[in-house]
């Protein structure tokens, strides 16, 4: 039991070092503008089922997004999960293409009963990743090109992600009814540099603009949810949760500066420098959930996510953000969970997709994004311990006059997912 409990401690400290200090790398210009891409919440397993969690309840799954199913944790146990993924984003604009990729630490969480009914999980979960690089030549001839500026080179260079830790407690209130809260704790920073370097290096001023936004806070998320039985074996789970507005703090820092590639002028070149520590708006976000199937059989359900983002406020949001709605949908199947002579037949198939608006505005028109997933939850040998995989394909566009603009994203995702019985006094070592 001792030594279980120093290889987990030692797991958890180096995914938490890990997961902090981690950036993903992969590249998009949509990562420009707000605070980034943001990433899908949820488990490995409600990622290959669309991202569907609202109304789940599950023994040996973290459903964080709602913190009322915390309480299904059997008594006596122990769950972790840990999970790294992959991802590859192709870029077009209909006559270019760019694609990059990268590997990285997703997440980790943790959840165990204090008593029967009621349970408590925390972890650590990527909110936004804001990386991106991208170069552009304006010569003669191009679009935008102008005679008085010349020809120049622009750089514009992202980085820095925004991530959360979660603690949460769900409580069974009835039979049938159960609550949750969990208190999330925002931190991490997104910073951009731009910058144009002209043709004529020595006669004219070129300019350099660096911009650093740090936020941090904390947060509650409220959750519920209602369980029966159908008939025998059969259920139906209806989900809430709901997480209120919230002002964080935020440090802005922006620093502007005219250059010479000598330095030789006769004048000092410009420097502009702002720092800001007013407070930002965040948006709560309300998410609906059913849910139904047969124990250890199949489940199938359907998610609604709603955010206000147009009443949010942080600096370089003014135009562009907008509400998103989401549906998630999903199933999962398993031919024969207890099977003694097939493999196969024990593992968890998954299958799931969503349809949802992109809180990013470009040009008037707002992003959308639809994507597909599968996934599959492989047991392993004498336990409930499972290795969950997914892969998903997501789609985002929007068009102007000008230009038609999409990114497909594939993602594949591994995570651990242990399931034991930690707390039990064994009558034989």
């Amino acid at each position: 039991m001792q030594n279980r409990l120093a290889k987990l401690f030692l797991l958890i400290f180096i995914s938490f070092s890990v997961t902090v200090s981690g950036q993903k790398l992969i590249d998009s210009p949509l990562a420009r503008f707000n605070l980034g891409i943001l990433e899908p919440a949820g488990s490995f397993r409600s990622a290959a089922m669309g991202g569907i969690g609202t109304a789940i309840r599950d023994n040996s799954t973290i459903c964080y997004t709602n913190p009322a199913s915390f309480s299904s944790i059997d008594t006596n146990s122990f769950v972790f999960d840990f999970g790294m993924d992959y991802g590859i984003n192709l870029i077009s604009d209909g006559t270019s293409y760019h694609h990059s990729d990268d590997m990285n630490f997703d997440h980790f969480m943790i959840g165990f009963p204090i008593t029967k009914g009621i349970g408590v999980a925390a972890g650590l979960l990527p909110l936004s990743n804001g990386y991106y690089s991208i170069a552009e030549t304006v010569a003669s001839g191009n679009p935008g090109y102008d005679e008085v500026t010349g020809e120049y080179t622009g750089y514009h260079i992202g980085g820095g992600n925004l991530s959360n830790v979660f603690l949460g407690s769900g409580i069974n209130l009835t039979k049938n009814i159960s609550a949750g809260i969990n208190m999330l704790v925002l931190f991490g920073d997104i910073s951009r540099a731009n910058e144009f370097i002209f043709k004529d290096l020595y006669n004219e001023y070129h300019d350099n603009i660096s911009e650093d936004l740090r936020l941090s806070g904390i947060n509650l998320e409220y959750g519920l949810q209602y369980s029966t039985p159908i008939k025998k074996d059969y259920f139906f789970n209806a989900g809430l949760s709901y997480s209120a507005g919230k002002n964080c703090k935020s440090n802005y820092e922006k620093l502007a500066m005219r250059f010479t590639s000598t330095g030789l002028t006769d004048t000092l070149p410009d420097l502009s420098v702002v720092d800001d520590t007013s407070k930002a708006y965040l948006p709560g976000t309300l998410r609906l959930g059913i849910s139904f199937g047969k124990k250890n059989k199949f489940t199938a359900g359907v998610d609604y996510v709603a955010t206000n983002w147009s009443n949010a406020r942080f600096h370089g949001s003014d135009i562009y953000l907008s509400n998103t709605r989401a549906f998630l949908f999903g199933v999962e199947y398993i031919p024969d969970k207890f099977s003694n002579y097939s493999f196969t037949k024990r593992i968890e198939y998954r299958v799931g997709g969503h349809v949802e608006d992109n809180y990013l505005v470009l040009n008037g028109q707002q992003v959308k994004e639809w994507g597909a997933s599968v996934g599959f939850g492989i047991p392993l040998r004498k336990t409930l311990s499972k290795t969950n995989i997914f892969f998903d394909f997501t789609r985002k566009s929007y068009a102007t006059p000008s230009i038609s603009h999409y990114e497909n994203y594939f993602t594949m995702g591994a995570s651990l997912n242990f399931y034991d019985f930690w707390f039990v006094k064994r009558k034989y070592d």
